[in-house]
């Protein structure tokens, strides 16, 4: 408790340093300083309003005992203090978790690509519904979604597709969307009534800006072609599609979304300096790997993360354990992931806890 406190103390005199400092002439007039300052102080500021009434759950425990020695007020002071007390072990709980080491990518817009893998015609359909349902759930959440690239079937599926979500809270929910996801289901394909098994692999990157990472222009080749639509109709006529490759690694990113050639290489840049940074990342933290992939959200694309199972109208979390991992297929695939992502978010949590606590 003693480390709390003094850590506690630290973070309260730096959130009225900030408050301070976003008064004076030389901040607020400074439109870049004042926001940068705004989004620490909001950062800050649960963790802050937590301690506050923490210390004032302590205060009123303590008026407590001191009316229980009277004893025509014990009962009543007894009662205060079972409340005072159960109020400060929920406010020390959440402090805990309020003070576990925040993800630096929280705060970032998202880069999702999905891939359709075994299973043909009917994984390509299972990987257009992943993207359906990724893209209603970013709806509910009130976020932006913006298609990059798309290779769809004949049939209406998708062989793989790239897109942004922006929105607060992005990262913070959907990092825990990385991996293998299968599919059981009969296909529409499938005459005979027999359940099929297919997958398809979620990636999840946080959108790096420029000064996250660098390219060096001679880096690249830069490539224009005609934008194409499924069964290789054109969308338009004008070489408006961008395709880059990073020549160093051989990253190939395409964009044919926009009419605007301008507009694709903008949105093709922004997804190869996000892959470029998180293989950077890999590479730093392969030492670590072994750790990472005990951990909920750990990232590890080649894991089976989750199974969507139609016959029993149920989707499994293969990373949750007992009764909670199993939920309502129909809300999940129309968008409805917050339960699921709650249930992820809690055990993350709990996990990092006993680890700062050993």
């Amino acid at each position: 408790m003693a480390d709390m406190r003094e850590k506690m103390t630290q973070l309260r005199e730096k959130y009225e340093d900030i408050a301070r400092r976003m008064e004076t002439p030389e901040v607020y007039t400074d439109p870049a300083l004042y926001g940068k300052l705004a989004r620490e102080q909001k950062e800050l500021a649960p963790v802050v309003e937590t301690w506050k009434a923490y210390e004032a759950s302590l205060r009123d425990g303590q008026e407590a005992r001191e009316l229980m020695k009277d004893p025509d007020l014990r009962e009543l002071a007894q009662e205060e203090y079972d409340r005072a007390r159960g109020e400060e072990l929920r406010l020390e709980a959440e402090l805990k978790l309020l003070l576990l080491p925040r993800d630096p990518n929280d705060g970032k817009n998202v880069v999702m690509e999905i891939r359709s893998g075994t299973g043909g015609d009917e994984a390509a359909l299972f990987a257009g519904d992943l993207y359906r349902m990724y893209t209603m759930y970013a709806e509910r959440k009130g976020w932006k979604t913006e298609l990059v690239n798309v290779n769809e079937t004949e049939l209406g599926g998708i062989k793989e597709v790239s897109f942004l979500v922006e929105g607060e809270g992005a990262w913070s929910r959907l990092k825990f969307e990385s991996g293998g996801h299968r599919v059981q289901r009969v296909p529409v394909t499938e005459s005979s009534g027999r359940i099929q098994t297919s997958a398809a692999t979620v990636a999840v990157l946080p959108e790096a800006e420029e000064v996250d990472f660098a390219i060096n222009p001679a880096d690249l080749q830069i490539d224009t072609f005609r934008s194409s639509g499924a069964g290789g109709q054109h969308v338009n006529k004008t070489e408006s599609a961008i395709r880059i490759t990073h020549l160093p690694t051989g990253v190939v990113v395409e964009c044919q979304d926009e009419r605007s050639q301008h507009k694709n290489k903008d949105k093709a840049m922004k997804i190869l300096r996000s892959k470029l940074l998180e293989a950077e990342r890999e590479k730093q933290n392969a030492a670590i790997a072994a750790e990472r992939k005990s951990q909920v959200g750990s990232g590890d694309r080649s894991e089976r993360v989750r199974t969507y199972n139609f016959p029993q109208n149920r989707v499994t979390d293969h990373r949750l354990t007992g009764d909670g991992k199993n939920f309502n297929i129909a809300a999940i695939i129309n968008g409805d992931l917050d339960e699921l992502i709650d249930a992820l978010v809690t055990q993350d949590q709990a996990e990092k806890l006993r680890a700062a606590e050993a």
